[in-house]
């Protein structure tokens, strides 16, 4: 049996779940929109965006719902795991909703991370080369993952587009899938634990003696 204190928190987490899905549905819409114009290159990664934002209709828009949907992605999952654990769902039956979900909280970490220099910007570029010599000194892989991020040698024109099909393809379309799935199993244990739902308690009533 659960409490109403409890259902209301996993119905909060339901609606978590529909502003993550949509979230991630915005993003990979404008997204799209931004690659019929976006050239994942070193020369002219940001020239392709200073266009789309200063010369095409609405693509400063476009762009900048892209980068504030992408954000708010990382924030509301990292609100949903909070309200989760609040409404104590960290038991066997919600395994499907706990895994999916801490996958998607990573994968939409690991969205902003590589987008860091795919505007080929001063700042995006001197930050990503710090944080790729954190990748590198990780024992026995970092070296391998750094070749398979930057494309073997200096940053360059290869990085960029290695980049760019880790962003748009495997994880965008794992955070599409992972919201997906996430939402599902959060509606699908609502729907189990409606049954289990206390009325609140009320307060015993005294008996009263006949004389």
């Amino acid at each position: 049996m659960i409490s109403t204190y409890d259902f209301r928190l996993r119905r909060t987490a339901t609606i978590l779940s529909v502003a993550i899905v949509t979230l991630s549905a915005i993003a990979a819409i404008t997204g799209v929109l931004i690659s019929f114009y976006y050239e994942p290159a070193a020369g002219g990664a940001y020239q392709s965006l200073k266009w789309i934002n200063t010369e095409i209709t609405n693509g400063l828009l476009i762009h900048t719902i892209h980068d504030r949907a992408g954000t708010l992605l990382i924030g509301v999952s990292l609100i949903q795991m909070v309200v989760m654990f609040l409404g104590r769902q960290f038991r066997s039956s919600w395994l499907t909703a706990w895994v999916s979900g801490i996958l998607l909280t990573l994968t939409s970490i690991g969205l902003a991370w590589t987008a860091i220099i795919l505007d080929w910007s001063q700042e995006g570029y001197w930050r990503f080369r710090i944080e790729l010599s954190t990748i590198e000194a990780i024992p026995l892989i970092g070296s391998t993952l750094r070749d398979v991020l930057v494309g073997g040698g200096a940053l360059n024109t290869t990085t960029v587009e290695h980049l760019y099909t880790i962003h748009s393809y495997l994880l965008s379309a794992g955070a599409i899938l992972l919201a997906v799935v996430h939402l599902w199993s959060i509606l699908k244990q609502e729907k189990e634990m409606k049954g289990e739902l206390v009325a609140p308690e009320l307060p015993a009533q005294k008996e009263v003696e006949l004389t």
